[in-house]
């Protein structure tokens, strides 16, 4: 009778077991451990004329023999427990009709499990101090050859250094971006990993962006029924790129503003209804927000969508996403250009926030994106007087709202009021502030509808007789601007229907540069005709560069009813801004008419002090005694 091995039914190659009374399964032998060479063949050593190959090759060659010593270990360990488990059951072997009685009985069978248990246990240590030993011979080996090769190339003057093809074997993990590494100044070490350089943001005009804000849309799916669509962002984004704008700019990252940031300008209802989803409301006190969110009341629209009134619409899962990273955004950005990071910038956000005041949605507008990143430089960089400027064509209530009794923050708007009724119907000329902000909200409410539109001449005129001087003798430490551009030619009556161009708004940005050191935000705020939007957009991003000055738009002429809008806000804020009262006789003047009128002047007083000048030193030459000539007498 012979014994039977048995094998696992495999199309596999295991090692064999031997199947023996009393004794767990015993490996015969060790095979070798996939591809890998025999440990007798792994010093795989570069060429000496090729350094640097070393680096390589020798984690290459360390990676295989901790693999194929893990490897064997790990057999051995296996082995040994295996050997060591006779509680569990063992494979017995399987009695053959040659075999006699004696040879199966109890008595043998001890004898021979003995035997076999002290042999195995004895191999398997043999084995595993061989492999121990093997290891430590091949660590020793590479670290000597390591030695004798590093010190070899410093006698050639061949410094150790991280070339353009390999890092450090420390960082030689896969990356494709090793070949961009410059070469260091002197040599490193091989056991330290340099630190990647930090690329610093270039002193330059900020722009920030963020396709999480094009989800906002509404569930009808049909762009054509909301004037407010991803489409604006989309088309300004891409014109900046087309036009080269984007790469002379530094883009830096949007980001959401934190449910802290919203509460500085909104109610915490507010907050809660509207700038949560239901994915991470999860995260919040489901009592609160259960009572808060039953107050829920939407409108169904038109087009079959969910508003919050009849032009503000609603997506559950997008809207409050959407929102907070335009709030987040403008404020990353003021923060940037705040810090003296960025020079100046311009950010592409949607939906828009200047109506949104501090408990209500209205007029697309969710958060106040101007009015938080305003809050946050007062609360965290102590900006003790910001400028916010809004040239939209809609007056924006909700940030007048905000700062109605502050008088660190001055609010100027141009926005079409006709009498209280242009939407959003506030922003008349005596809403001036109240309590301690009382003269630091100004309204150029600009009248007469649409016969004529105001245009460039308009906008110029409003520039250098109210808002200019205001702003000088404010001196704001920043400036933001609730940049809208439905002003601009191209849109219907019922959206603005006046005639400002894309130059008229770089100019006026080129004004506002001349503020806080030139630290200048504009955020997007309306404006819905594509065409008009990224002209204007590619005009104050190229004004915010210093690329260009237009002068062509300077001597328009200009209508009554700039003229009685303008003298009305004088009359009004003049009580407040002593800057005011000698410019009401000059509304009628174009800008450039202006210009050249005050340059007149100038050189009129600068002779009238040249005269004065020479008239008195005409006198005091007469006045001298003459000198006499001793020899002539």
């Amino acid at each position: 009778m012979q014994p039977v091995l048995i094998l696992e039914p495999s199309g596999l190659v295991h090692t064999p077991l031997l199947a023996v009374p009393g004794l767990g399964p015993v490996p015969l032998q060790f095979s070798a451990s996939g591809p890998h060479k025999p440990l007798s063949r792994t010093r795989s050593e570069p060429l000496p004329q090729s350094p640097r190959a070393l680096h390589p090759h020798l984690l290459q060659q360390q990676q295989h023999s901790a693999q194929l010593l893990e490897r064997l270990k790990q057999q051995t360990h296996l082995g040994k427990l295996m050997s060591k488990s006779s509680e569990k059951p063992r494979l017995r072997q399987i009695p053959s009709e040659d075999m006699d009685s004696e040879e199966v009985g109890p008595s043998a069978g001890d004898a021979h499990q003995g035997r076999v248990r002290a042999e195995s246990q004895r191999e398997l240590e043999n084995q595993e101090e061989q492999l121990n030993l093997q290891h430590t011979l091949i660590l020793n080996q590479q670290l000597q050859h390591l030695r004798r090769q590093t010190a070899h190339m410093e006698t050639l003057a061949v410094p150790m250094m991280l070339g353009a093809a390999h890092r450090p074997l420390s960082r030689t993990q896969s990356s494709p971006a090793s070949t961009s590494l410059t070469l260091p100044d002197k040599a490193l070490p091989l056991t330290t990993a340099p630190e990647p350089p930090q690329s610093q943001p270039r002193f330059t005009t900020g722009l920030v962006y963020d396709s999480q804000m094009l989800k906002h849309q509404c569930t009808c799916g049909d762009n054509s029924s909301h004037p407010e669509h991803a489409g604006r962002i989309q088309s300004i984004w891409s014109r900046l790129q087309e036009r080269g704008l984007r790469g002379q700019c530094e883009s830096i990252r949007g980001r959401k503003a934190t449910l802290e940031e919203l509460q500085s300008v909104h109610t915490e209802r507010h907050v809660l209804l509207y700038g949560t989803n239901p994915l991470n409301r999860l995260k919040l006190d489901n009592r609160k927000l259960a009572g808060i969110l039953s107050q829920r009341m939407f409108v169904m629209l038109p087009c079959g969508g969910v508003g919050v009134d009849n032009d503000t619409i609603w997506n559950e899962m997008h809207t409050s996403t959407a929102s907070r990273m335009a709030a987040g955004s403008v404020t990353e950005l003021a923060f940037r250009v705040a810090k003296g990071e960025l020079k100046n910038g311009f950010a592409v956000v949607r939906p828009p926030g200047h109506h949104a005041d501090p408990s209500n949605p209205m007029g697309f507008c969710f958060f106040n994106s101007v009015a938080i990143a305003a809050k946050q430089l007062q609360q965290k960089l102590s900006a003790s007087k910001i400028l916010i400027v809004d040239w939209d064509v809609h007056h924006g209530n909700g940030t007048q709202e905000i700062f109605y009794n502050d008088p660190s923050v001055l609010y100027v708007s141009l926005h079409r009021y006709d009498n209280g009724n242009f939407f959003p119907g506030s922003g008349g000329p005596a809403e001036v502030g109240s309590g301690a902000g009382e003269g630091f909200n100004v309204n150029v409410a600009w009248t007469g509808g649409l016969e004529p539109p105001m245009g460039d001449a308009e906008y110029l005129a409003a520039f250098r007789t109210v808002v200019m001087p205001i702003a000088q003798e404010f001196s704001p430490d920043v400036v933001l601007v609730s940049s809208g551009f439905d002003a601009a030619e191209g849109h219907p009556a019922p959206l603005g229907g006046y005639k400002v161009t894309a130059k008229c708004f770089g100019f006026l940005t080129r004004q506002l540069m001349a503020l806080a050191g030139g630290r200048v935000v504009l955020a997007l705020e309306g404006g819905h005709d594509l065409t008009a939007i990224c002209d204007a957009s590619e005009a104050c991003v190229s004004a915010l560069l210093g690329l260009e000055i237009w002068n062509d738009i300077m001597s328009g002429k200009l209508c009554h009813n700039l003229v009685q809008s303008v003298n009305c806000e004088i009359s009004v804020s003049g009580q407040y801004w002593s800057s005011l009262k000698p410019l009401m006789g000059t509304v009628g003047q174009s800008f450039l008419g202006a210009q050249r009128k005050d340059c007149e002047e100038t050189d009129t007083v600068n002779a009238m002090a040249s005269l004065s000048v020479g008239v008195l030193t005409n006198k005091s030459l007469v006045d001298e005694p003459m000198e006499h000539d001793e020899d002539s007498l």
